[in-house]
């Protein structure tokens, strides 16, 4: 599509095409969550800036990573959505400091990168969601509620102790033996979904849809696998006979209870 030509979805990001501002059917007023913007792209940044605050969240923006660290020193904020290619430092870079400094802060990526390889790298890198351009802005914002709701959303249990493994879900913590095992946040999510399923034998199916909720995980992908794979690393004994996450054979896989 050009520029010259009839844009069919006018809410479509995309920094090749123009970008138009995209009215929201419903202005939601029950949202006040302060959500970052940083992106090198200051048009994607003024139409971002518009639709999401739309939807009742407040909105600062960043066309580099040293103006999101004044923005950082005054307030932190709910959510950032950070562009993999910015011009001072790598994305990547910033999503792991930015993980150990604030664990528990969402993290969604934008990038033009849409090989599984890049995106298994920047869920690793910390992330929680990865979204490529070009991408629909409301789609974008669904996303940023999953999120918040995620983070948000109150554990049924506080603690949870499974032989030596131990998970305080008000404090994000997870111990094995009494050693703190630091997990990025969607190992964390992954082992709280298991947790949450104890017992049963889950699909992959049913953890993409809990944890992936988007079409781009297709069934032939090892994105989840790899994920459990590291899980597996981080809090086995032995990973290769694994005690708490159990394969099983046509079903998926099996959580200790």
């Amino acid at each position: 599509m050009h520029k010259g030509q009839h844009c069919a979805d006018i809410s479509m990001i995309d920094k090749k095409h123009s970008l138009p501002f995209v009215p929201s059917i419903g202005r939601e007023f029950t949202m006040s969550n302060r959500i970052l913007v940083v992106d090198d792209d200051r048009d994607i940044l003024k139409v971002l800036k518009a639709n999401i605050e739309l939807h009742g969240y407040e909105v600062d923006t960043a066309d580099n990573w040293a103006a999101a660290q004044e923005i950082l020193s005054e307030h932190n904020p709910d959510l950032v959505i950070l562009d993999v290619m910015l011009p001072d430092r790598d994305g990547t870079e910033i999503c792991r400091d930015l993980r150990k400094e604030y664990p528990g802060m969402p993290i969604i990526m934008l990038t033009a990168k849409d090989k599984v390889s890049d995106k298994v790298f920047g869920l690793e890198s910390g992330a929680d969601d990865y979204v490529v351009k070009p991408f629909e802005t409301l789609e974008l914002v669904a996303r940023i509620k999953a999120c918040l709701r995620r983070t948000s959303a109150p554990a049924a249990e506080e603690k949870v102790a499974i032989g030596n493994l131990k998970v305080d879900f008000k404090k994000r913590l997870v111990t094995l033996a009494g050693k703190t095992i630091d997990l990025t946040p969607k190992e964390y999510d992954l082992l709280r979904f298991f947790i949450s399923h104890r017992g049963e034998a889950v699909s992959r199916e049913s953890i993409r849809k809990h944890l992936w909720k988007r079409s781009s995980i297709y069934s032939w992908s090892r994105v989840i696998d790899v994920h459990i794979q590291h899980l597996r690393q981080k809090i086995e004994k032995d990973p290769s006979n694994p005690k708490y996450i159990i394969t099983v054979p046509g079903a998926g896989y099996r959580f200790a209870d």
